[in-house]
């Protein structure tokens, strides 16, 4: 009875917490000045809340933090050096005085109904600058200071079609392929989780 009971609460869990059918892909970059010790440019890349890839300004390079992540490189060869030139682009942001810059971008896909969700948004000193609704393909601009911005933005189609294509096509597609390349992964931190769950339980019934 118990252990049918054990069998079926590992079930409960591993469907709530590995069998959500959302996946989402987000890039944060934040640049910085005026902070001791810490570099000017910083860019991680996170799959599913997991960490695929980093990139600062002292080494100038997009590298993988995840070993299924160097799978992309067979298929294709050019991935590392353009992911690469896509921080450096980010980065073109001249700061003085102490200030953090922050960018958020990235997208939610959902496996089973194939609803897309996309986010571009921008942070300066800890605060909301301005961030494109998706829905209206528009900029809203929460603080006065970005108004100017935001008009800019609007009325720049080209710049508009660039992030709508982004959102709703490139990111999902790439979101498809990291998860693709991650299942294995996945999969052996299901089974150790379940492995250590089952065994935790077995000690607090004794």
């Amino acid at each position: 009875y118990h252990s049918h009971n054990l069998r079926s609460l590992i079930l409960i869990i591993y469907s709530l917490l590995f069998l959500t059918v959302t996946h989402s892909l987000k890039y944060f970059y934040t640049a910085s000045s005026g902070i001791p010790n810490f570099p000017s440019y910083v860019s991680v890349g996170l799959v599913d809340g997991v960490q695929i890839s980093y990139c600062d300004s002292r080494t100038q390079k997009n590298i993988p933090k995840q070993e299924w992540m160097n799978e992309v490189s067979s298929e294709h060869p050019r991935y590392w050096e353009e992911e690469t030139k896509t921080y450096l682009k980010h980065f073109s942001v001249l700061l003085s005085g102490v200030h953090v810059f922050q960018l958020m971008y990235g997208c939610e896909w959902d496996e089973e109904t194939k609803e897309k969700k996309g986010y571009w948004q921008y942070s300066y000193d800890g605060e909301d600058f301005i961030a494109f609704d998706l829905s209206t393909k528009k900029w809203n601009a929460p603080v006065p200071q970005a108004v100017l911005t935001k008009n800019k933005w609007d009325n720049d189609k080209g710049w508009i079609a660039q992030a709508e294509n982004y959102l709703n096509q490139i990111c999902p597609e790439w979101v498809k392929k990291y998860v693709e390349y991650g299942k294995t992964s996945l999969m052996r931190t299901v089974d150790i989780f379940s492995m250590n769950l089952s065994d935790n339980l077995e000690l607090d019934k004794e």
